[in-house]
């Protein structure tokens, strides 16, 4: 069984302390295979909160994917929202914004990851904290994602949810999100993991097989949306995914919600299963990501 823990929303600068210091001592208790943290570590993209979100993240136990969200972007500079909004973020933490991936094999499973950005430092509508995704970044990584290994476990890492969740307290409004959601499902997607609403939840997507699933996160800030701060854990196996929420109860991270969604069942034959060399390649660009 493999074991991802979903962080999100930290919003360094807004954040509970005592919250992000019981992650830092879950996950050094856990050992996760993964931490993935889903976009706005920060609150206003300043200098200082980068300095913190980057001190808190390189505490944590390796390997750890981070994806960017829209308060990551420098608030106050225009001029570098307008034209490098994502410069900070990656001096930071040393994650690509762009096209970033994570593979790994386990004794009895794999992993991929692909991130994909949704916040954007500006866009032609009022309100710049809204989603927008891009289809060439999306089809990159639905063709990326499609060859893993047999039996894999897929993810797309994003910040906004792609398609509205109802009953939401606030909506991502993402550009061509639902384009995009066909594409993963299309590409055998399992998971499309985000944060941006600070309320957790595990929902089938309506298309496709409907073996693709949204699961969005808690947050660890002050910006409470009428549930505690919390994270996921999300565990898996050939048939099934279990996301666990973890809520925070002002000492520890309790089990909280459960979710159990079932896997699609790969059914590729040796005809049309990944390429061994392009499996190769795959978690050779891991492995040099992971070096830098």
């Amino acid at each position: 069984m493999g074991r991802i823990i979903q962080v999100s929303d930290v919003h360094f600068g807004c954040e509970i302390p005592e919250a992000v210091t019981a992650v830092h001592d879950l996950l050094h208790e856990v050992r996760p295979d993964l931490t993935l943290i889903t976009g706005d570590i920060t609150q206003v993209g300043a200098r200082s909160e980068f300095l913190d979100a980057a001190r808190w993240i390189d505490s944590l136990p390796t390997p750890v994917f981070v994806t960017v969200g829209n308060h990551d972007v420098p608030y106050w500079d225009v001029m570098a929202r307008v034209f490098n909004p994502w410069g900070a973020f990656e001096d930071a933490v040393g994650h690509p914004a762009h096209d970033h991936q994570f593979s790994a094999r386990f004794t009895d499973t794999a992993l991929m990851v692909r991130g994909i950005t949704t916040a954007r430092g500006w866009q032609a509508r009022l309100n710049w904290s809204k989603g927008v995704i891009d289809l060439d970044q999306t089809s990159r990584a639905a063709e990326a994602l499609s060859r893993a290994p047999v039996g894999a476990l897929r993810i797309v890492a994003v910040h906004h949810p792609l398609i509205e969740m109802e009953g939401a307290p606030v909506t991502g409004d993402v550009k061509r999100g639902r384009r995009a959601a066909q594409l993963f499902a299309d590409a055998g997607v399992d998971l499309v993991l985000s944060g941006h609403v600070h309320v957790p939840f595990a929902l089938p997507i309506q298309l496709g097989d409907h073996k693709s699933y949204a699961v969005g996160c808690g947050t660890l800030s002050h910006r409470l949306r009428g549930v505690p701060p919390s994270i996921n854990r999300i565990e898996w196996d050939d048939r099934s995914i279990t996301v666990t929420v973890l809520a925070f109860d002002g000492t520890a991270f309790v089990e909280d919600k459960v979710w159990t969604l079932a896997r699609r069942q790969d059914t590729r034959h040796a005809e049309t299963a990944p390429r061994p060399e392009a499996v190769a390649a795959d978690m050779q660009q891991m492995a040099d990501s992971e070096a830098r």
